[in-house]
């Protein structure tokens, strides 16, 4: 009975159409299924499909250490989204592109302060909600703390520990910025502070990654261990491409800080 009402799930719209189904050869209804294939039974054709796909890559690969797995994420919908992980792992991404060109330059710039986080009685603040941040000249920034003069003293102090080698210094209200000079051990400096950005940013890429393998495993019990398999497979695949993608960052980033 179990069987039967799981079989009733209606195939995707694509493969109700007897004519694409038979040309783009489809297998056959598996033996123990009571209803025709194509009229039902989504989950038997899901998994032969998948069983398939999973022989062909392993033919592919065989004598190969990395075989490319790529599944339909119209297939295991009901298993995982992998879609929302891609865009997961491209949010990790983006974040490091965006530390990247924010925090790691050069060059300081009134912007580069912008973000700052500053801890007050009130909780967190950018800089830039606190204080009006200007450049007096090349060798001097000012940011000006008259709207919130009880956050002057933390707001030089996330200045200070922004890791941008800043040394603040307090006059009442104002707070006055010199502009480092561009000296090599600054540039090592940043190009360390990238390194430590881009291990961050990896880790929250496992983060992503763990999270769903971790959903996958959760259906088991429930589909075949070729289709946990190539889950696994695929949501790894795509983390390491990730990884390759932040290494390729640091390393242009790297380039550009040393000089």
């Amino acid at each position: 009975m179990a069987l039967a009402l799981r079989c009733l799930r209606a195939l995707p719209s694509l493969l109700q159409r007897p004519s694409l189904a038979m040309a783009r050869g489809l297998p056959q209804a598996p033996r123990g299924c009571p209803a025709p294939l194509l009229e039902g039974c989504r989950q038997c054709v899901q998994q032969m499909l998948l069983s398939r796909q999973l022989a062909t890559k392993k033919a592919k690969g065989k004598g190969q250490s990395h075989a490319k797995v790529n599944i339909s994420a119209a297939l295991v919908e009901d298993i995982i989204n992998l879609e929302e992980t891609s865009e997961g792992m491209q949010a990790v991404i983006e974040a490091l592109k965006e530390d990247f060109s924010r925090n790691l330059s050069v060059r300081t710039s009134p912007g580069a302060l912008d973000h700052i986080t500053v801890m007050t009685k009130d909780g967190k603040f950018p800089l830039n909600q606190l204080g009006q941040i200007s450049q007096k000249s090349p060798q001097l920034m000012i940011v000006n703390m008259t709207s919130f003069p009880e956050s002057t003293a933390a707001a030089a102090k996330a200045i200070r520990e922004s890791g941008m080698n800043l040394n603040p210094e307090v006059d009442g209200t104002m707070i006055r910025v010199p502009v480092p000079k561009v000296t090599r051990e600054h540039r090592e400096s940043l190009a360390k502070l990238a390194k430590q950005s881009t291990n961050k940013s990896k880790e929250a890429l496992r983060k992503v990654r763990s999270k769903s393998i971790t959903q996958v495993k959760k259906f088991k019990n429930k589909v075949s261990e070729d289709t946990i398999w190539l889950l696994e497979k695929q949501i790894q695949q795509m983390a390491d491409e990730a990884s390759t993608e932040m290494d390729k960052l640091l390393a242009a980033k790297t380039k550009e800080l040393l000089g």
